[in-house]
Formats: C-alpha cells, structure tokens, sequence
C-alpha cells in the first residue's frame, strides 16, 4: 500500500449516472460553455474549469452535497475533482467523461463534441 493519497477518487460513467439518479450526487460538468449547449448529462450541473480555478463557487444545488466531476475525456474533471477536493468537497470525476458516458448509451440532451 502506497502511504499517500492519490486525490480524489475516479468511477465509471455508470456508477456515475446511478449515483446521480439515485440523489447520492450532484453531476457537475466542468466544460466549457459551447460544448455545455451543444450537449450534455441529463440532469447535469454546469460550471466550466476556468470559472472554477478563477474562483467561482458551486451551483447552489451543488453546495454542500457530494459531486462527480465530468468533463469530455477525464482530463478536466481530475483538475476540477482536485480543486474542489482541496476546498472540502465529496468529490470523484469520471474516467473516460462525457465521450466514455455517451458510448454507455447513457442519457443525454444534445449531441456531445
């Protein structure tokens, strides 16, 4: 065993999606706005990475609860999950992100790009 932590810990888009539908988290998307609209999680949060590592707080709905991080490939959310880990925050990402989360055929609104 390793004596340190990694950071935040990472879940497939399934246990994401069950955690979200199941009330144990809030989805947080951490792209940017024009891939946000052009599609997204179905009952997803958003708030972009560069609004977060420029200070912005959590959607309301967000405050206060666990939340999985998602972005289009992994790369963001794990930055948005170490962030939000740093400031107090039950947080996981999601491997692979919304690419991983779209090829579960898991729902979405919009196309995600």
């Amino acid at each position: 065993m390793f004596p340190f932590r990694r950071g935040p810990g990472r879940i497939t888009p399934a246990e994401a999606h069950r955690r979200a539908t199941a009330g144990e988290a809030v989805l947080l998307d951490v792209r940017e706005r024009d891939e946000w609209n052009a599609g997204h999680a179905e009952g997803a949060l958003h708030l972009a990475l560069s609004r977060l590592t420029a200070g912005a707080a959590l959607p309301r709905q967000a405050q206060g609860r666990p939340v999985v991080a998602v972005c289009r490939s992994g790369m963001r959310s794990r930055r948005a999950a170490k962030i939000l880990a740093g400031q107090g925050v039950a947080v996981v990402d999601v491997r692979g992100g919304m690419t991983a989360w779209a090829s579960h055929g898991l729902p979405l609104r919009g196309r995600i790009r």
